[in-house]
């Protein structure tokens, strides 16, 4: 027959069962039971908790660079070939040579070189009669001068590798104004003067050719944005 002592040491042994359970207790609360299938597997956060600094949503590691946004597309311009950008740069700059010399030859001398100033063939008189001189003040060579400086400009190589489509119409419309002018002076020299000088013939012809090439860059849509490259 067991006497108290006994039944005090019984009680206060516990057992191997009482000692698991107790094992799953935090704090006096018994732990959630876990799924049998998520055993081994890292506990889950909840939905809006940070995670470890530096990991990231979708398994990047903290090393792993965020992907930048993509930005909108810049607009596609269709660029002239090689050959058009220089044949078109050495014809202004061969009518800026032109004009170099008749400005210099307006300001200096009247008697032009390799040229006659008899009969039908007249530089002299053309380059020094009244209408050489646009409203009295601005003389033609000058003109043709500052219109052949900013043609070599627009129609250099890199002017032509511009995206920027204000400088294909600057250049259009400049080559525009030029053919222009030329038709006046044409006339001006067959009708009103009766006489051609061929220096002045030689930025006519130079000044045609410009227009020609220019205006079909502008039909091709050279230097202008082209909507089936921006798409």
């Amino acid at each position: 027959m067991a006497g108290p002592k006994q039944a005090r040491s019984a009680a206060a042994v516990p057992s191997r069962g009482g000692a698991k359970r107790d094992k799953g207790t935090r704090g006096g609360r018994p732990e959630a039971a876990r799924p049998a299938a998520d055993r081994g597997a890292p506990a889950r956060r909840p939905t809006g908790q940070p995670g470890p600094r530096g990991s990231r949503p979708g398994g990047r590691g903290a090393g792993a660079p965020a992907a930048a946004p993509a930005g909108p597309p810049g607009p596609a311009t269709r660029i002239a070939p090689l050959w058009f950008q220089l044949t078109t740069w050495a014809l202004a700059i061969l009518g800026l040579g032109v004009s170099v010399y008749l400005t210099v030859a307006h300001y200096t001398s009247s008697s032009i070189l390799a040229c006659s100033d008899k009969g039908p063939v007249n530089c002299a008189l053309v380059t020094t009669s009244p209408q050489s001189v646009v409203f009295g003040v601005f003389p033609v060579a000058v003109l043709g001068l500052a219109f052949f400086v900013f043609l070599a400009a627009v129609t250099s190589p890199w002017a032509w590798r511009l995206r920027y489509p204000v400088v294909a119409w600057a250049r259009l419309a400049s080559v525009i104004i030029g053919i222009v002018f030329v038709l006046y002076l044409v006339y001006t020299e067959l009708f009103t003067l009766n006489s051609i000088c061929l220096w002045c013939t030689s930025v006519h012809v130079i000044t045609f050719l410009l227009f020609a090439l220019i205006v079909t860059s502008a039909a091709m849509g050279y230097g202008l944005r082209d909507p089936e490259l921006a798409r």
